[in-house]
């Protein structure tokens, strides 16, 4: 059984990527190397890792970093594993700021965290992309996308290709010229040209799509 490694070399990817698809040159000459190495070499569980994407999603930033450091103080641990959270009644999740969605949520992973269908990062690594996401995405309020960012922040795996985020359609749309945002399929077959580097590739769309959006933004004061 193959093992994946964390990480990959940016340098090399950034070379393949301008090679394979020349439309990235000028990007990748302006925006410069993105390299998320320094987060895939450190040390992380898989369940608090998801219940922090629970807490974070439909939220700013600043919102739910409130929310998850109240609900850390009430289990008085700073990990969300199950032992810690089942200490804490619905009520006090609420009183946390907490929703009611996102309290199931918490305790169907909990539950599947507690049974051992959780997979550890010991096991992720001998795991495929989609056997991890078939894995994960059965938990309440877990989806592909959230599976997906923790592949490539957390794991990063060097092929993930994110075809439902809006921001990677907006960068593509910038990339290619086009007049709207492709749909995920036709993104999905756009970016057979980026592999096996298709992270990266959304890397810089994300910057990309910034970098509309900050236009948008000057011209507009």
């Amino acid at each position: 059984m193959p093992r994946h490694k964390r990480g990959f070399d940016a340098a090399v990817a950034r070379r393949a990527l301008v090679k394979a698809d020349p439309a990235f040159r000028p990007w990748v000459s302006t925006i410069g190397p993105i390299d998320y190495a320094s987060g895939w070499g450190r040390p992380f569980d898989i369940a608090d890792a998801l219940a922090r994407a629970i807490l974070y999603q439909q939220l700013s930033g600043k919102a739910a970093a409130t929310i998850v450091g109240r609900v850390e103080q009430a289990m008085r641990e700073p990990r969300f594993h199950h032992r810690n959270l089942e200490r804490l009644s619905d009520a006090q999740l609420r009183a946390c700021g907490v929703s009611g969605n996102k309290t199931l949520a918490l305790r169907d992973l909990a539950r599947r965290d507690k049974a051992g269908e959780i997979p550890d990062v010991r096991s992720l690594q001998y795991l495929d992309n989609e056997a991890i996401i078939a894995a994960l995405v059965p938990t309440r309020g877990i989806g592909r996308w959230t599976v997906e960012m923790m592949l490539m922040f957390r794991l990063g795996r060097p092929d993930i290709l994110p075809v439902d985020d809006l921001g990677v359609r907006q960068g593509v749309m910038l990339l290619d010229g086009l007049p709207e945002m492709p749909h995920p399929k036709v993104l999905a077959l756009r970016g057979e040209a980026w592999a096996p580097y298709r992270t990266l590739a959304s890397f810089y769309l994300w910057r990309i799509a910034d970098f509309r959006k900050e236009a948008v933004k000057r011209s507009q004061d």
